[in-house]
């Protein structure tokens, strides 16, 4: 494609980079990334996703923004309290840049809902803030054939990967295979968040999407990176597929969705 001047401008640190240059930034233009949860890790997320000029970005919410978001989801601010956060989204993308379609889905990503979201993106990734949603986004993804860039936080750590069954990598279920007990872990209403925390991840979020669109370094399928802010470390453990996983194991008992429609995801081990 011919990029216009402004372009060339806005996007020049990126076409320097020999491993990205002016192929890789039309690839990232010709992008469409979903984004599940506009708070505190799809903030950075969104805002750096429409920086690097991902062309379409859907974004999943229902909520709108509450000041008590203001502390971690920088995507808002004081004047959109009240409002959807995907249009609060929209506001903040459209000054970024004029480049990047923000595609609001104002709804809950459920499973009368999640096939028709993912059908029209080529990656997702996963910002949601609870279990249910993030083992069905999982499960979605794995039957889609579509690769899945996954964080989640709480109070001072945080944790990521990408998953990509179809390129023979673990899924989600391989490292976690059902979701706990409703209450064995707290919220980040009940626990806190350190705000920046959840910058450092969604941003490293970011850039994970931004290698696997550009086909660049070394993706984090079948790693784990966890986040210990309090000790100012980073540690990676490999995660091997799981022959026994009820999803991508060797005799998978999870086939379709149903299995969400009681809203657990649970399933039981492959026999």
């Amino acid at each position: 494609m011919e990029f216009s001047e402004e372009q060339i401008r806005r996007y020049a640190r990126h076409i320097v980079l020999r491993e990205v240059g002016g192929e890789g930034q039309a690839r990232l233009l010709g992008a469409r990334v979903l984004v599940v949860g506009a708070g505190g890790l799809g903030s950075p997320l969104i805002l750096y996703l429409a920086a690097a000029g991902v062309g379409a970005i859907g974004v999943v919410d229902p909520d709108t923004v509450d000041v008590s978001n203001l502390q971690r989801q920088v995507l808002h601010g004081g004047d959109t309290v009240g409002q959807p956060k995907v249009e609060s989204a929209r506001r903040a993308v459209a000054r970024l840049n004029p480049d990047v379609r923000l595609v609001p889905h104002p709804t809950r990503l459920t499973i009368d809902t999640v096939e028709d979201l993912l059908a029209g993106y080529d990656l997702v990734c996963d910002g949601s803030d609870n279990f249910p949603t993030r083992f069905l986004l999982n499960d979605a993804c794995h039957f889609a054939r579509k690769t899945l860039v996954s964080a989640a936080v709480l109070r001072f750590d945080g944790q990521l990967s990408v998953y990509k069954t179809h390129a023979g990598g673990p899924c989600y279920r391989c490292i976690f295979p059902a979701p706990p007990p409703p209450d064995m872990v707290p919220s980040c209403g009940e626990a806190g968040i350190l705000g920046a925390v959840s910058g450092v991840m969604g941003t490293l979020q970011a850039t994970e999407t931004l290698k696997e669109i550009l086909g660049i370094g070394r993706s984090m399928a079948g790693r784990l990176l966890i986040h210990d802010a309090l000790e100012g470390g980073f540690r990676t453990v490999t995660v091997k597929p799981d022959p026994t996983c009820p999803l991508c194991g060797t005799a998978p008992t999870i086939t379709d969705l149903s299995i969400h429609r009681a809203g657990t995801g649970a399933a039981a081990p492959p026999s």
